[in-house]
């Protein structure tokens, strides 16, 4: 509240505001004092208090000149103002309620007064009243509550905010609606997170599981077992089963001959070509065919001239002629086969459709499968047949059940007699297991490369006899024959004739070639064991000893007689 308002009087001119201070509060239009006229003792009393009942009427008189100078009437009150610049008011003797209800106004200067009227006849001034007691004044409240000095903020000044509205209760309704569904929605988000990351985490552990499953069953690339012993082949012993493989066919004549091979350790299946004109050893130590001693010496004498050739070890013979061959694959619901040439019906008409069509994925029957393995061409080489027969091993393998009992149940249905070195449980084990290898992608075909004397290659038994089969050339036993080839650099036709003299001195001749001519004979050995055999080889072959060196024989044999210009062939002129 102002300074300049009277809350206590009604007519009392109210200020007008002209605007509001930095707290807020109002500022009113400061109003001009009003000029008080000379201190009148007597005056003052009627105009403070009122109408006096007791008061005697006054005679008027006329004005006395004053004489001389004027002395200013002593006022016992003036300068005795109130704490903050008020004056104190007069003394009433008739205020019986102690000043109660008095206004509080603002003291203004003492102004001269005039000297009492003197030379009157019958009158004396009168009496001064008794001085009033002085009470402190206490300064006059603020507009917001407190004092000038303390304005600070009051809990009361805020009871408004407490007073009830009608549309408190509503808006405490919204508020609680809009915060629950705040909350709802804050917690269906946490719920949302909260199912994805279990989801992310049971996707990475079924993740892990399968990797660790993969890993551990050696089914990942390059982790597994086999990928491992893939790697370290010829490092260590392996586990190899392997069959022989003979087609005949009972209409056109001629055999094709394979070998499947089963590695356990690399769990790796092979089928190895051999091509007819391989050269090997009859039951009497001397040189064949491999083509002949099928026909000739039967699947033992065959099974053993392989060994010895090959320096490995042959678990049993299966033959399946060409009937057996058209009802097993009549079984096991045709094969699919890249055919590469289209092969006619031998029993149709001339312009018929051919039985066999040429291009990838042909499904083949029995008898399309038989037509197309002995398939030959005329003007081909013998490698082209074999490679389709190849083709409808890998296919029938593919059909082929991969159990035990399965597969005993296809062998069984032939009703073929069996051969005594492999029943027929054996070898249904044994064509499971390649079976099994075949479907996973774990089975390949490789030919056995042999020159046109029937002769291993070069290089040959690094790359099948020894990675594949896991031949070795080893130490011929007491009583065994050695095994020995011929190169021929005489630049003449030398072979045949060293050959006779090699079977008649007791060796086992292993095949021979030409090469490019050189001076000097040489007998090279591997084996320091086989350092004597090599040397009586030369001997026998009327070789000088130096002429005996270690080396690195060709193939499979033990000894590798290289013929220079300096030999003298037996019988030339």
């Amino acid at each position: 509240m102002n300074d300049q308002q009277n809350p206590y009087d009604p007519y009392y001119p109210q200020p007008q505001i002209i605007g509001y201070d930095a707290y807020g509060q109002p500022v009113y239009q400061q109003a001009q004092a009003p000029q008080q006229p000379a201190y009148d003792p007597y005056a003052g009393q009627q105009q403070a208090y009122g109408h006096d009942p007791y008061a005697q009427p006054q005679q008027p008189h006329a004005p006395q000149q004053p004489q001389g100078p004027q002395q200013p009437v002593y006022d016992p009150y003036a300068g005795r103002q109130g704490q903050g610049g008020y004056a104190q008011p007069a003394y009433d003797p008739y205020d019986t309620y102690g000043g109660a209800g008095q206004q509080w106004q603002a003291a203004e200067p003492a102004a001269p007064v005039a000297a009492a009227p003197a030379g009157v006849p019958g009158q004396r001034p009168a009496p001064e009243p008794p001085a009033a007691p002085q009470t402190p004044r206490r300064p006059a409240p603020a507009a917001d509550g407190g004092t000038d000095a303390d304005k600070e903020y009051r809990t009361e000044q805020f009871s408004f905010i407490e007073e009830p509205d009608e549309d408190s209760e509503d808006v405490i309704d919204w508020l609680k609606f809009t915060e629950s569904r705040s909350e709802r929605r804050e917690e269906a988000r946490r719920r949302g997170r909260n199912r994805v990351i279990a989801l992310v985490v049971v996707l990475v552990l079924a993740a892990v599981g399968g990797v660790g499953y993969l890993w551990s069953a050696g089914l990942l690339p390059g982790t597994g077992d086999a990928e491992q012993q893939r790697q370290t082949a010829g490092t260590g012993p392996q586990q190899r089963a392997t069959i022989v493989l003979h087609l005949h066919d009972t209409q056109g004549g001629g055999t094709s001959t394979a070998l499947l091979v089963d590695n356990s350790t690399t769990k790796q299946g092979t089928t190895v070509l051999l091509p007819n004109a391989l050269a090997v050893a009859d039951t009497e130590g001397a040189a064949t065919t491999l083509g002949k001693s099928v026909e000739e010496d039967g699947s033992s004498g065959t099974r053993d001239a392989l060994d010895t050739l090959l320096g490995t070890k042959i678990a049993g013979t299966w033959r399946l002629d060409t009937p057996y061959l058209e009802n097993l694959v009549e079984y096991l619901g045709g094969i699919e086969v890249d055919t590469d040439s289209a092969v006619p019906d031998p029993k149709g008409k001339k312009g018929a459709d051919p039985l066999v069509v040429k291009g990838e994925k042909q499904t083949l029957n029995g008898r399309a499968a038989v037509a197309y393995a002995v398939h030959r061409a005329s003007g081909e080489p013998e490698i082209k047949q074999l490679q389709r027969f190849g083709q409808v091993v890998d296919g029938m393998l593919r059909k082929m059940p991969s159990d035990a009992a399965n597969a005993t149940t296809a062998i069984e249905y032939l009703q073929q007699i069996a051969d005594p070195s492999l029943p027929e449980k054996d070898l249904a084990a044994s064509l499971a297991k390649l079976a099994d290898h075949a479907k996973t992608g774990a089975h390949k075909t490789a030919l056995l490369p042999v020159g046109q004397d029937g002769v291993l290659t070069e290089g040959a038994g690094d790359s099948v006899v020894k990675e594949i089969l896991g031949g070795k050339v080893t130490a011929v036993d007491a009583g065994g024959v050695p095994r020995v080839s011929i190169k021929d650099g005489t630049g003449e036709d030398a072979v045949e004739a060293a050959k006779i003299v090699l079977i008649n001195g007791g060796y086992a001749f292993v095949g021979g070639n030409k090469v490019d001519s050189q001076a000097k004979s040489e007998v090279v050995y591997g084996d320091d064991a086989q350092k004597a055999t090599a040397v009586e080889v030369a001997k026998t072959l009327g070789l000088p000893d130096d002429a005996v060196a270690k080396g690195k024989p060709a193939g499979t044999a033990a000894v590798t007689v290289v013929l220079g210009r300096d030999y003298e062939i037996p019988g030339a002129p």
